[in-house]
């Protein structure tokens, strides 16, 4: 994950020359090739892959097999600052974080990384290193898309309202089927320290100005409202 990032082209430029961006959905995701990733990348071609991480949502990149930690990191650099989770340990004492889940793992959630702190990340990037045939799908939603979808008087409301987000959430209703040892871990790490943090609903976003919904599994309650009323609002714009 990476914070405080640099200054940028803006959205929008000619990709660099041997970079090419194909959109692969109606609206988020591309596939961009003619990149080798890692911290050596010039400054032309690192704008080119942020400004179309800031056009699409999220940027795929294949056959990377090259990269390994050292350079998934000095390539995150240049994105921005890379920063550690703020509970979870880090799998080689700096900022990378495991992902192996077993056979048959599941959830229904959505989130954006780490909203339950003051400044949460402005990137996330995943390094597949075993990929199943089939199966262990990873989704991702376009919040700008969806806030410029909701009903005028929703886009209205949602501009005026702040949430409560902490990592101490209801993580049996995410993770239907856990096991009593999975329920301990996550006592044990995720919340070993319990923050709480209020961001609006609406953020602007600092390099593109677009607007988008900031809500997920960390959103607990509407600032000035009760739970019921809370989460009534909060399902109705995460139904968006």
């Amino acid at each position: 994950m990476t914070s405080a990032p640099p200054a940028a082209s803006p959205a929008g430029p000619a990709p660099a020359t041997g970079v090419t961006v194909e959109k692969i959905g109606g609206r988020i995701g591309a596939l961009v090739s003619g990149v080798r990733l890692g911290g050596d990348l010039d400054r032309t071609t690192a704008d080119a892959l942020r400004a179309a991480i800031l056009r699409h949502k999220v940027v795929f990149l294949r056959d990377q097999h090259h990269l390994d930690p050292a350079g998934h990191e000095a390539f995150a650099r240049l994105l921005g600052t890379p920063v550690a989770h703020p509970t979870v340990p880090s799998v080689d004492g700096r900022y990378a974080l495991g992902i192996d889940n077993d056979h048959g793992g599941r959830a229904n959630q959505w989130h954006t990384d780490v909203t339950f702190v003051p400044a949460y990340p402005a990137f996330s990037i995943l390094r597949a290193e075993v990929v199943p045939p089939y199966g262990g799908n990873t989704l991702w939603s376009n919040t700008a898309a969806a806030y410029a979808g909701l009903p005028e008087p929703l886009r209205v409301l949602a501009d005026s309202l702040h949430g409560v987000h902490t990592n101490d959430y209801d993580y049996a209703a995410t993770r239907p089927g856990a096991s009593p040892a999975e329920f301990a871990q996550h006592r044990e790490v995720f919340t070993a320290v319990t923050f709480r943090t209020e961001h609006p609903v609406v953020r602007v976003h600092p390099e593109t100005g677009e607007r988008a919904l900031v809500l997920g599994t960390f959103l607990q309650k509407l600032s000035g409202l009760g739970a019921r009323d809370s989460r009534a609002l909060i399902d109705v714009l995460q139904s968006h």
